[in-house]
């Protein structure tokens, strides 16, 4: 079964970080715009929410995003992701982004656990 890979879904109760919002507070027309990529790209997807967003920290890996990659995990064990899953999608980067950006990520990832999901 298909599951819709939306930020926002169901079980995703607590707002958007609060850069966003305060981003697209400001410029209110590229938030939209934004949503309607995202939407469009989860219309063609048939991965699950969970794995989408485990494959987004991957991406954050990648591009050093630490905000982007404590919403991602949050997203993820809303949507039943485990820890040692997430762990593994930040290891899968090491031999890709290097050993600094994935302890940085790794890192983040900790303090996201230690603060709490919610």
């Amino acid at each position: 079964m298909k599951k819709k890979a939306k930020g926002s879904t169901s079980k995703e109760s607590s707002p958007l970080p609060g850069p966003y919002q305060k981003f697209i507070q400001k410029y209110p027309k590229l938030g939209e715009s934004h949503e309607q990529i995202a939407s469009v790209v989860e219309q063609v997807a048939s991965l699950d929410t969970k794995t989408c967003a485990l494959i987004k920290i991957g991406i954050c890996v990648g591009a050093g995003l630490e905000s982007a990659l404590r919403s991602h995990i949050r997203r993820a064990v809303r949507n039943g992701a485990t820890r040692e899953q997430i762990e593994q999608a930040i290891l899968l980067g090491m031999n890709t982004v290097g050993f600094p950006r994935t302890v940085a990520a790794w890192t983040w990832a900790n303090k996201q656990f230690e603060r709490g999901i919610e």
